[in-house]
């Protein structure tokens, strides 16, 4: 049945909602038996790309010459770097500093979340180090202290990173406590569940594969509704001065 213009989606001056209904998929240089769905990049302002790639197997990313975090939604995917042969699967990570020569290949059929962000250097800081790990080896905590609001961080917070990556379980009923407003930008994937954000003066119904962005002092709020827990991945700048970066 013909969809008569109907979607979730939404594009907003503060915030993106993207729907599956509304992806557009191309091939980004590089890539291999592989498309993107780009979901957020410069083009709308903000300071990182993230995309989903979709892997045919053998399938592989392009370069970049930014830094580069990749998570596995489904399937499994090697990565090479560092003289080092890693195998990811469902819920596994890396992390790839700026100029850390590598290859990520689809051992099979997959689909990955890569977020891509030039990196910002601090002259007292060593640059940050290649990580590969899977979120079950990252212990959760409770946020602020509510055991149905779970978050893993899956880099770790230390000055050298200049950008968090966590995921967020809230069981059903729970929600955020209050209202954020924050310097800080969001990218957000819907891994599974759903419930209602916030975002400005509007509420939105989202569910697992929906992407959320968040610009900066966008007002945010999220509360998990269903029988099954919400799960996101969500990217934020982070341990940065705010006139980082600021044109001259």
């Amino acid at each position: 049945m013909h969809n008569l213009g109907q979607t979730r989606s939404s594009h907003q001056p503060n915030h993106l909602l993207l729907t599956a209904d509304t992806f557009v998929r191309t091939t980004l240089p590089g890539m291999r038996k592989c498309v993107a769905i780009v979901h957020v990049g410069p083009a709308l302002g903000t300071r990182f790309t993230e995309y989903t790639a979709e892997f045919e197997p053998g399938g592989e990313l392009g370069s970049t010459a930014a830094q580069r975090f990749v998570f596995v939604i489904e399937g499994g995917v090697e990565v090479l770097a560092a003289g080092k042969r890693s195998k990811l699967h469902a819920r596994g990570y890396a992390y790839l500093p700026e100029g850390c020569e590598h290859r990520v290949v689809a051992t099979e059929t997959s689909r990955v979340v890569v977020i891509e962000k030039p990196y910002q250097a601090l002259d007292s800081v060593r640059p940050p180090r290649p990580i590969v790990s899977s979120e079950e080896a990252v212990s959760p905590h409770p946020l602020e202290n509510d055991p149905g609001l779970q978050v893993r961080g899956l880099l770790p917070d230390e000055m050298s990173f200049d950008f968090a990556v966590n995921t967020m379980v809230y069981q059903p009923g729970a929600a955020l406590s209050m209202v954020e407003m924050h310097v800080m930008e969001h990218g957000l994937m819907m891994l599974e569940g759903g419930g209602i954000y916030r975002l400005d003066n509007s509420w939105y119904p989202v569910t697992a594969g929906d992407f959320i962005w968040m610009g900066p002092w966008c007002p945010q709020w999220f509360g998990a509704i269903g029988k099954v827990p919400a799960k996101y991945l969500i990217y934020k700048d982070w341990n940065r001065h705010p006139l980082a970066g600021a044109r001259r």
